[in-house]
């Protein structure tokens, strides 16, 4: 086998294997970081604390973070099936709205200072790559199709 055929079978490899590794890799942070929210074991918790008290107020942060570990639960799960992918990907881009906030309203929390972020930073950063996988995913979508015209 001649490197070319080698290179050749791994790209084949890989093209075959992205998308459900795609959907896995999505499930498993979204449902594992929502699992942790649910059962107040998330190190995020102090972070949306400080962002609940900036934004809608610090006596709403249980109910919020509940709804927020639901919600990403829910998103998880979701991308483990083809056809939600035009429904998920939205609400994936809500919940990054909502997520990386504190790098803007809370800064004290993300960012040590300028370009160098805290753990926290860090941790809202890395959702950069999850935009890209789910970007991916939504580029290998089928197009909708149009019904025939009935006569």
């Amino acid at each position: 086998m001649n490197l070319r055929t080698l290179d050749l079978q791994l790209i084949a490899l890989v093209r075959r294997w992205y998308i459900p590794l795609a959907r896995l890799a999505i499930f498993i942070v979204y449902f594992w970081f929502g699992i942790l929210k649910l059962f107040n074991l998330s190190p995020a918790g102090p972070l949306a604390a400080a962002l609940t008290a900036k934004t809608i107020g610090l006596a709403h942060y249980s109910l919020a973070f509940h709804i927020l570990a639901v919600y990403e639960c829910v998103i998880g799960v979701m991308f483990l099936f083809p056809k939600l992918t035009r429904v998920v990907i939205p609400l994936l881009l809500i919940h990054i709205v909502i997520v990386c906030s504190p790098l803007l309203l809370v800064p004290h929390l993300a960012w040590q200072h300028p370009f160098v972020p805290t753990l926290e930073g860090q941790y809202i950063i890395k959702n950069v790559a999850i935009v890209a996988l789910a970007i991916g995913l939504a580029a290998h979508t089928m197009p909708l199709q149009a019904k025939a015209k009935r006569r």
